[in-house]
Protein backbone atom coordinates (compact mmCIF):
# COMPACT_ATOMS: atom_id res chain seq x y z
CA UNK A 1 0.00 0.00 0.00
CA UNK A 2 2.77 2.19 0.67
CA UNK A 3 4.62 2.33 -2.93
CA UNK A 4 0.98 2.11 -4.28
CA UNK A 5 0.77 5.66 -2.16
CA UNK A 6 4.31 7.01 -3.01
CA UNK A 7 3.88 6.01 -7.01
CA UNK A 8 0.65 7.95 -6.70
CA UNK A 9 2.30 10.77 -5.06
CA UNK A 10 4.93 11.13 -7.38
CA UNK A 11 3.42 10.55 -10.89
CA UNK A 12 1.24 13.51 -9.64
CA UNK A 13 4.23 15.88 -8.71
CA UNK A 14 4.95 15.11 -12.33
CA UNK A 15 1.86 16.30 -13.33
CA UNK A 16 1.78 18.98 -11.21
CA UNK A 17 5.22 20.38 -12.50
CA UNK A 18 4.12 19.50 -16.28
CA UNK A 19 1.34 21.59 -15.91
CA UNK A 20 2.98 24.47 -14.45
CA UNK A 21 5.74 24.33 -17.07
CA UNK A 22 2.94 24.72 -19.77
CA UNK A 23 1.52 27.36 -18.02
CA UNK A 24 5.21 29.16 -17.53
CA UNK A 25 5.96 28.51 -21.40
CA UNK A 26 2.44 29.98 -22.32
CA UNK A 27 2.78 32.96 -20.18
CA UNK A 28 6.38 33.77 -21.71
CA UNK A 29 4.66 33.49 -25.17
CA UNK A 30 1.92 35.89 -24.08
CA UNK A 31 4.38 38.05 -22.87
CA UNK A 32 6.47 38.00 -25.95
CA UNK A 33 3.23 38.96 -27.58
CA UNK A 34 3.06 42.03 -25.45
CA UNK A 35 6.42 43.10 -25.72
CA UNK A 36 5.54 43.77 -29.57
CA UNK A 37 4.36 46.68 -28.39
CA UNK A 38 7.25 47.91 -26.84
CA UNK A 39 9.80 46.75 -29.50
CA UNK A 40 9.51 50.35 -31.42
CA UNK A 41 11.47 52.15 -28.84
CA UNK A 42 13.06 49.59 -26.49
CA UNK A 43 15.66 46.30 -26.72
CA UNK A 44 16.11 43.31 -24.21
CA UNK A 45 20.15 44.23 -24.41
CA UNK A 46 22.29 47.08 -24.32
CA UNK A 47 24.82 45.41 -27.62
CA UNK A 48 21.25 45.50 -29.73
CA UNK A 49 20.99 48.39 -32.21
CA UNK A 50 20.29 51.29 -30.30
CA UNK A 51 16.37 52.57 -30.22
CA UNK A 52 14.40 55.47 -29.22
CA UNK A 53 14.26 54.57 -25.90
CA UNK A 54 16.88 52.92 -23.39
CA UNK A 55 17.65 49.26 -23.70
CA UNK A 56 16.08 47.24 -21.09
CA UNK A 57 18.90 44.99 -19.91
CA UNK A 58 18.99 44.18 -16.26
CA UNK A 59 16.24 46.70 -15.74
CA UNK A 60 14.74 44.87 -12.74
CA UNK A 61 16.69 46.50 -10.20
CA UNK A 62 18.39 49.20 -12.17
CA UNK A 63 17.90 52.94 -11.13
CA UNK A 64 15.36 55.15 -13.36
CA UNK A 65 16.98 57.32 -15.71
CA UNK A 66 20.41 55.29 -15.15
CA UNK A 67 21.45 53.84 -18.83
CA UNK A 68 24.36 55.90 -19.58
CA UNK A 69 24.57 58.46 -22.86
CA UNK A 70 20.12 58.36 -23.18
CA UNK A 71 18.97 61.64 -22.89
CA UNK A 72 15.74 61.21 -20.19
CA UNK A 73 12.93 64.04 -19.07
CA UNK A 74 13.83 65.70 -16.41
CA UNK A 75 10.90 64.41 -14.60
CA UNK A 76 12.08 60.72 -15.11
CA UNK A 77 15.40 61.70 -13.39
CA UNK A 78 13.85 63.78 -10.59
CA UNK A 79 11.59 60.44 -10.11
CA UNK A 80 14.16 58.35 -8.41
CA UNK A 81 12.95 55.69 -8.92
CA UNK A 82 13.72 51.47 -8.93
CA UNK A 83 12.84 49.68 -11.25
CA UNK A 84 10.83 46.10 -9.32
CA UNK A 85 8.12 44.41 -10.64
CA UNK A 86 5.48 46.56 -8.64
CA UNK A 87 7.06 49.70 -10.24
CA UNK A 88 6.73 48.63 -14.02
CA UNK A 89 3.87 47.10 -13.48
CA UNK A 90 2.14 50.51 -12.29
CA UNK A 91 4.33 52.12 -15.38
CA UNK A 92 3.15 50.15 -18.24
CA UNK A 93 -1.02 50.78 -16.93
CA UNK A 94 -0.01 54.35 -18.14
CA UNK A 95 3.47 55.82 -18.59
CA UNK A 96 1.91 59.68 -18.06
CA UNK A 97 -0.77 59.20 -14.96
CA UNK A 98 2.40 57.28 -13.14
CA UNK A 99 5.12 59.92 -13.87
CA UNK A 100 3.53 63.05 -15.96
CA UNK A 101 6.48 64.57 -17.82
CA UNK A 102 8.23 62.19 -18.85
CA UNK A 103 8.56 61.75 -22.80
CA UNK A 104 7.51 58.15 -23.08
CA UNK A 105 4.59 58.15 -25.57
CA UNK A 106 3.26 54.99 -24.79
CA UNK A 107 -0.62 54.81 -23.67
CA UNK A 108 0.62 51.61 -21.92
CA UNK A 109 -1.84 48.28 -21.21
CA UNK A 110 -4.40 48.33 -19.13
CA UNK A 111 -4.81 44.24 -19.08
CA UNK A 112 -3.84 42.86 -15.95
CA UNK A 113 -2.62 39.53 -17.32
CA UNK A 114 -0.62 41.28 -20.13
CA UNK A 115 0.91 43.58 -18.06
CA UNK A 116 2.18 40.11 -15.62
CA UNK A 117 3.03 38.05 -19.06
CA UNK A 118 4.82 41.09 -19.90
CA UNK A 119 6.71 41.20 -17.33
CA UNK A 120 7.67 37.60 -16.66
CA UNK A 121 9.23 37.95 -20.64
CA UNK A 122 10.99 40.72 -19.37
CA UNK A 123 12.25 38.98 -16.26
CA UNK A 124 13.18 36.05 -18.73
CA UNK A 125 15.10 37.91 -21.28
CA UNK A 126 16.48 40.97 -19.84
CA UNK A 127 18.96 39.84 -16.74
CA UNK A 128 22.31 39.09 -17.70
CA UNK A 129 22.83 38.01 -13.85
Amino acid sequence: MKIFITIAMVAGLFATQATASAQDEETLAAGKRAYNKCRACHTLTDTDKPRPGPHLENIFGRGSASVDGFKYSQALKDANLVWDEATLDTWLQSPRKFLPGNRMTFVGIRNENERKALLAYLKANTSTN
